[in-house]
């Protein structure tokens, strides 16, 4: 299996879920260098897992990394996961600042799903998940930007599921609807509410539920496959 955009918190939770399950993992995400933990902790436990840097948004480099994966081992899953969250009021959103965030967080998402299509249809069987957001089912102030990208995500996936799940590829797309806990959010939690607003662990979903939550679609039958499912914390407001 292969997991594209496997950061430190999502996307490594993935991949020490499936690699914990007895999957060969194939990690990419920017800056490579950082996966060496990732690829340590899974190790460490028994599992199997290889990685590289990956530009996402290059498909040449897409279409070489996952081949790379499907040597290693039969593509069964592949796992889209690149963030590019970013706040910036309308009139501060740049041309380059928007064609970036859309380049990661919805045309490397197409580049990424067409080249899995490519590995898994002549065996008429696998899977192809994408990460999404609340941003992509609403756009809220500031998030012109990333709501925009993440709208396309969401309708990329609707698409490639239509198309692809009739001939045996389950395609699915998992909202967050949620403070996911990383540093980065927590930072911005006290920042904005100070250290009171970090008194409540149960607001923040932890990354590896999300990996759970995969899990599960991942071993979903083929008579009842979810395309989309939202996922937050008990006490999220929505």
């Amino acid at each position: 299996m292969a997991v594209i955009g496997a950061g430190d918190y999502i996307g490594g939770a993935i991949a020490k879920m499936f690699a914990g399950q007895g999957f060969n993992v194939y990690v990419g995400r920017r800056n490579g260098d950082r996966l060496a933990p990732l690829l340590s902790e899974i190790e460490a436990a028994g599992g199997r897992a290889n990685g590289r840097s990956l530009d996402a948004r290059e498909s040449d480099d897409v279409a070489a990394f996952l081949a790379e994966a499907e040597a290693i081992a039969p593509l069964d899953v592949v796992i889209f996961n690149v963030g590019a969250n970013v706040n910036f009021p309308l009139l501060d959103t740049t041309d380059r600042v928007f064609r970036k965030v859309w380049e990661m967080a919805c045309y490397s998402g197409f580049v990424t799903g067409r080249e899995a299509a490519r590995i898994m249809l002549p065996r008429g069987t696998g899977n192809i998940f994408f990460t999404g957001a609340t941003a992509g089912l609403r756009g809220g102030a500031g998030f012109a930007a990333f709501a925009s990208a993440k709208f396309g995500l969401r309708a990329l996936a609707e698409s490639a599921a239509r198309e692809l799940m009739p001939q045996g590829i389950h395609v699915a797309h998992l909202v967050i609807d949620a403070a996911v806990d990383t540093q980065w959010v927590r930072e911005l939690v006290e920042a904005a509410e100070g250290p009171e607003g970090l008194s409540d662990p149960e607001r923040f979903m932890r990354p590896a539920a999300v990996a759970e939550a995969y899990w599960a679609i991942y071993n979903q039958q083929r008579d009842a496959w979810t395309f989309e499912t939202q996922i937050r914390p008990f006490k999220e407001r929505w």
